[in-house]
């Protein structure tokens, strides 16, 4: 088993034609070691979500390659890929996507029923239990609250017991202090329990629970911060989105193309 979870090398994406498109990756490389919380931001357009996108299956980059494990993606058919996802990959987004008509326990089931699975009702009571809801159960989406919500669809995505659980601003949605319940049940999975998160943010604080912010601008890696606190983070896309990033593209390995050290440079 290799020790990264998430392997990315040289990813290139674009949409639109060659003249009036658009480059969203431009040769991203990143491997993300297994039992890690990485949170990946950027400016507006910076390509995160795209990154996020290719990394976990959803969409395909124009070149470059994708690794879940030891699993290449770029070559996988429409239909592995779909198995890929739905047995080793989990998705938590900003919108709950729960159907309404479902009880909490049903909404959980709902993976591994579409995928022919019946699951013991203990497993997915168990679920629950793991982010804190093990007696809200027989409630329906419409009786809970967002941060409730947010929960069941955590529980969802864990039920498959993923390699990596992905996030795409999994706390948009809610207020400060009911996000900071979330992010400290994922930080907690990942202490606790070895999963891997990555997850896509504009928060510099839902980014402090990571272990590691990797910053992208204008499709490039422009380097990265290990145990930030928010306020690093924060000085850090100010930079950034003040156009401070522009112009020496940065490795994952924190240091720039031009040589000059990332630590050293002004934000």
């Amino acid at each position: 088993m290799t020790e990264h979870a998430v392997q990315l090398t040289a990813l290139r994406r674009r949409y639109g034609s060659t003249t009036a498109g658009v480059t969203a990756l431009d040769g991203v490389s990143l491997a993300l070691p297994r039992g890690s919380f990485t949170a990946v931001m950027g400016p507006s357009g910076s390509g995160k979500s795209t990154l996020l996108q290719c990394a976990a299956g959803l969409d395909r980059p124009d070149s470059g390659s994708v690794r879940i494990g030891g699993t290449e993606l770029t070559g996988l058919s429409e239909r592995r890929l779909t198995l890929l996802r739905r047995e080793r990959i989990g998705f938590v987004f900003q919108a709950f996507n729960l159907l309404p008509a479902l009880t909490a326990e049903q909404n959980v089931a709902l993976p591994l029923r579409l995928a022919g699975r019946r699951p013991s009702r203990a497993r997915v009571r168990e679920a629950l239990r793991q982010v804190g809801l093990g007696e809200r159960g027989g409630h329906r989406p419409g009786e809970l609250s967002g941060g409730q919500q947010q929960r069941v669809a955590l529980a969802r995505a864990l039920i498959t017991r993923p390699e990596v659980l992905f996030g795409d601003e999994p706390t948009g949605a809610l207020d400060s202090t009911t996000g900071r319940e979330v992010l400290t049940l994922l930080r907690g999975m990942v202490d606790g329990e070895g999963q891997t998160v990555v997850m896509v943010t504009h928060d510099p604080v839902a980014a402090s629970y990571a272990d590691r912010v990797v910053f992208l601008v204008d499709g490039r890696v422009h380097g990265e911060l290990a145990g930030a606190d928010a306020e690093s983070i924060a000085a850090r896309m100010a930079g950034l989105e003040g156009g401070g990033g522009r112009g020496a593209q940065v490795r994952s390995d924190g240091d720039s193309l031009d040589g000059e050290s990332l630590e050293g440079a002004s934000c």
